[in-house]
């Protein structure tokens, strides 16, 4: 049976907000068995505590934001997923302000900081949220759905209207090692001729070609280029990867997502959670047979591994 996770030892970040541009600092902390990922604003009068759960998102223009009591915390998706990555269930995340740091961009440095910092197992069992009818949310001529599967897949079919950046797809059976090599390095992506638009409005305003991928007209203007060819498809995935660990445990299931973004990945999540004839509650046995076969879920056939 898999047992829950935390870090052996405390961890601290700082850095700039990509939204904010404003510095900020989180540490992590080891938390006990069942304490789910737990986020703390000690920056406030009063600290807040938000469990990072889809029920407390309450923003996803241009990122996650989660909150509670007007307090919020917003661009958690890309730590989300490196906790994901590093198998995290329990964990205490102090922040003094409000955006988590964008690092480069990428999850990447979150999870070589976990690694470094090593990893607890606890003594409490995982559970895993298997789906068992397909779900789907549709805005125009984006969606996403999620059907049955033994294991936790993405296939993302990322499309835009730009002469640099046309159509990318990917698809993925998720394995933390694959995962952490070839999908959190993938960096944030913005286009140039938005920038003007977005900071106006008080958004990108941390945003350089240190934290982010930048497309004009001619394609990438950063000086290294790309880390993937498809790194910009590579990174919708990291993305849907933190929002679905809004589930508050590990989804089994196959997600299909068509020019989705955060706001599709909550609704997804918000929609399934509410539908409980679609999904049950397991605990892992063996990683490769992790439904009962008294689910009656067919194996949908294979998928690559990254």
């Amino acid at each position: 049976m898999a047992l829950q996770q935390t870090v052996r030892n405390k961890i601290t970040f700082t850095g700039i907000g990509l939204h904010s541009g404003k510095e900020t600092r989180v540490t992590l902390r080891p938390a006990e068995p069942g304490n789910g990922i737990v986020f703390h604003r000690t920056d406030l009068l009063r600290p807040i505590t938000i469990e990072a759960t889809a029920a407390n998102v309450v923003s996803t223009r241009l990122s996650t934001t989660i909150g509670r009591n007007g307090a919020g915390v917003a661009t958690i998706e890309h730590l989300m997923a490196a906790l994901f990555s590093c198998g995290i269930d329990n964990i205490n995340v102090d922040i003094n302000g409000p955006e988590v740091p964008i690092m480069d961009g990428s999850a990447a440095p979150f999870v070589e900081a976990i690694k470094k910092a090593g990893i607890l197992v606890q003594s409490r069992q995982r559970r895993y949220l298997v789906v068992r009818k397909p779900v789907t949310i549709r805005d125009g001529d984006k969606r996403i759905t999620i059907i049955p599967s033994r294991h936790f897949r993405i296939s993302f079919d990322l499309r835009f209207n730009h002469p640099a950046v046309t159509r990318q797809f990917r698809t993925m059976r998720f394995d933390p090692e694959c995962f952490a090599d070839d999908f959190c390095p993938a960096r944030t992506f913005g286009f140039v001729a938005d920038m003007e638009a977005l900071q106006s409005r008080g958004l990108a305003l941390g945003a350089s070609l240190a934290n982010a991928v930048g497309i004009d007209d001619t394609g990438v203007i950063n000086g290294e280029g790309l880390r993937f060819a498809d790194e910009f498809v590579r990174h919708k995935i990291l993305d849907c990867v933190g929002d679905l660990a809004l589930a508050g445990m590990p989804i089994i299931g196959h997600v299909k997502a068509s020019k989705s973004g955060h706001e599709l990945n909550r609704q997804l999540i918000s929609e399934l959670l509410s539908r409980p004839d679609c999904w049950t509650v397991a605990e892992d046995r063996k990683r490769e047979n992790i439904l009962p076969v008294a689910l009656g879920i067919p194996e949908l056939g294979w998928l690559e591994a990254c």
